[in-house]
């Protein structure tokens, strides 16, 4: 069994059962997706999970994936398929500029490094991030904290005493 580092959940090998298992959590405190378990929402196909998804991801989802969307998926799969197998020991980090891709089931797990404008943000998938776009977790802006003028930095700081 490898730990991935996040609290409740591990990666468990194909002889020991599903992809997925929290061992750590009570019975009632085990994720829950409208009133989904993973392991029941890592067996439905897309169509199915567009049903539970509220109606923005609902409609992204049943419009059908773009190409740029299919490439990141066929990538999800192929590492999730290479874990499964034993050939990884950790799942890559995944880099990409699909900020619009619904996060799936499928994707818990994994590390998925999204662009921003100017560089890719890591971000972990928890069970809880399901439903939600991959761009909410890459923010494009920040929030300025001007600092005082230093000495000289502009014409303003000729009137600030210099201590």
């Amino acid at each position: 069994m490898v730990e991935w580092g996040l609290i409740g959940w591990s990666l468990v090998r194909p002889s020991g059962g599903s992809v997925l298992a929290f061992e750590m959590r009570p019975e009632w405190k085990k994720f829950r997706y409208r009133g989904r378990t993973l392991e029941e929402l890592l067996k439905m196909d897309i169509e199915e999970l567009a049903r539970l998804f509220p109606a923005r991801q609902r409609r992204s989802l049943l419009r059908g994936l773009t190409p740029a969307q299919q490439k990141l998926l066929l990538k999800v799969r192929k590492i999730r398929r290479r874990l499964e197998e034993g050939r990884l020991k950790r799942p890559p980090v995944i880099r990409t500029h699909v900020r619009d891709m619904v996060i799936l089931p499928e994707m818990v797990g994994l590390t998925i490094a999204v662009y921003n404008g100017k560089e890719f943000i890591p971000v972990k998938i928890v069970p809880e991030m399901i439903g939600h776009y991959l761009g909410e977790f890459s923010p494009t802006t920040r929030i300025v904290q001007h600092g005082e003028p230093g000495l000289k930095a502009t014409r303003s700081s000729l009137h600030v005493a210099s201590k």
